[in-house]
């Protein structure tokens, strides 16, 4: 049987040069949640100005869209703080 020669254990280190030693650029986690829960407070609010509107002879059409548009965009932040919750919770029955 021959060598068997293992490639791309350097990329760590190549990542760090093209980064120059820095962490990479980017948004963190806490940055990222608070613009999202940022845009979902502004749909809120969209939907209830629709309906405000509503109430003084605005359009049902956009007022129902609105609403929708409100109500998903909320079950999704439901859904992914169950998600985070669950791997929080796996993540401390970990053993070390």
């Amino acid at each position: 049987m021959g060598d068997m020669k293992i490639t791309g254990t350097e990329w760590p280190h190549e990542l760090s040069q093209m980064s120059g030693g820095k962490k990479p650029a980017g948004k963190g986690f806490e940055k990222i949640m608070h613009e999202a829960i940022g845009k979902i407070t502004q749909i809120q609010d969209e939907a209830e100005r629709a309906v405000k509107e509503l109430a003084s002879g605005g359009d049902i059409s956009h007022a129902v869209i609105a609403m929708e548009k409100a109500d998903m965009s909320f079950q999704l932040m439901v859904e992914l703080r169950n998600r985070l919750l669950s791997a929080y919770d796996e993540v401390m029955r970990m053993q070390i």
